[in-house]
């Protein structure tokens, strides 16, 4: 499948998506710094969030809408407050996209409800993502699979059923390229409950492209994701953790986004395919297997012995599987120090 002009799937290097989200820290300034920062470190697109606090939430400051959670990174927020804090202004879309183009890359969102599919129907966008906290809401899902666009969903905390029924509700609506990230929902994830071994069964089950949406620290879960097919990679993306911000906690930096794209692009080129025969680089390297020699110089009807015949490097002589067989033998010529042992050699 491809969005825009890029290819996704097994033949193609995983797509890597760098994640703004709420790291603009409401300036668009530093939102399209980060766009530079995605585009310089390799990253193929980029993606917003679409939606405003009052789409997604209640203005209640009390009860299940205040995030009282002491393992929370937004411990002591209500729900509206994050969501306004975190939200991407309407406005700032146009030109964040207008500059990711200019730099080469896709740019596209996270609609969180159906006036925001609206809003970038306009723009346009080349693809759409649903976030894990909404793939079980249905009816976004088929209004953004109406736009026969690709579509992205992530799968954190659905269950087999929830991720079976929004896969069909998208193919029914017209979805007809589809990518499910495998996602941990917590922030940051760990290593430990990333469980990236589900992806080829995902894809298997499913029938589409798999990918990673990771919210762990560092690169490794993503690399092994791929070493598992995964052929999407999403990162969440800041200009620098310390400067803070809704989800800056558990972003890559730019210098970690790059070797990102790298080891990932690594991965997927040692991949290959299931084979036993040399290639023609490791048959340059045949010479300097051991073989036997010659350790002492001979005379014709010398025995070969532990002491004169060795097993040594480089690997012009005879393979090192003969050397119980040649002892005892005699030479029928004279041999120099240092040569190749061969069969002609001996009576």
């Amino acid at each position: 499948m491809k969005i825009a002009h890029q290819i996704i799937g097994p033949g193609s290097p995983p797509f890597i998506i760098a994640e703004m989200s709420g790291n603009h820290n409401q300036s668009l300034k530093r939102a399209l710094e980060i766009v530079e920062a995605a585009a310089k470190a390799g990253a193929h697109a980029l993606k917003l969030q679409t939606y405003t606090a009052e789409t997604i939430t209640l203005d209640i400051s009390e009860g299940e809408f205040f995030i009282d959670d002491e393992q929370s990174l937004w411990q002591g927020c209500s729900l509206h407050d994050l969501y306004k804090r975190a939200s991407t202004p309407w406005e700032w879309h146009a030109p964040i996209m207008e500059r990711a183009r200019e730099l080469g890359m896709i740019c596209f969102s996270t609609p969180f409800d159906e006036s925001a599919v609206d809003f970038l129907e306009e723009l346009d966008v080349p693809a759409y993502k649903i976030a894990s906290f909404e793939n079980v809401h249905l009816p976004l899902i088929r209004k953004v699979a109406a736009t026969g666009k690709p579509m992205i969903i992530s799968t954190g905390m659905a269950t087999l059923a929830e991720l079976d029924e929004a896969v069909r509700t998208a193919r029914e609506a017209g979805c007809r390229d589809l990518v499910l990230l495998k996602c941990t929902s917590t922030y940051p994830a760990t290593p430990e409950n990333s469980n990236v071994v589900t992806i080829p069964h995902m894809q298997a089950l499913f029938d589409c492209e798999v990918g990673l949406s990771d919210h762990t620290m560092g690169i490794g879960a993503a690399v092994a994701a791929v070493a598992h097919g995964a052929t999407v990679i999403e990162k969440h993306l800041t200009l620098r953790r310390a400067d803070g911000g809704v989800d800056s906690a558990f972003s890559l930096e730019p210098e970690e986004l790059r070797t990102l794209v790298v080891e990932t692009g690594r991965a997927w080129q040692s991949l290959g395919k299931v084979t036993y025969e040399l290639n023609d680089v490791e048959k340059k390297s045949l010479i300097f297997r051991r073989s036997l020699y010659v350790a002492q110089d001979l005379k014709a009807g010398d025995v070969l012995t532990r002491e004169n015949l060795r097993c040594v490097r480089p690997g012009l002589g005879l393979a090192p599987k003969y050397y119980e067989l040649l002892l005892g033998r005699r030479v029928n010529q004279d041999v120099a120090r240092g040569t190749p042992m061969s069969w002609d050699l001996v009576s």
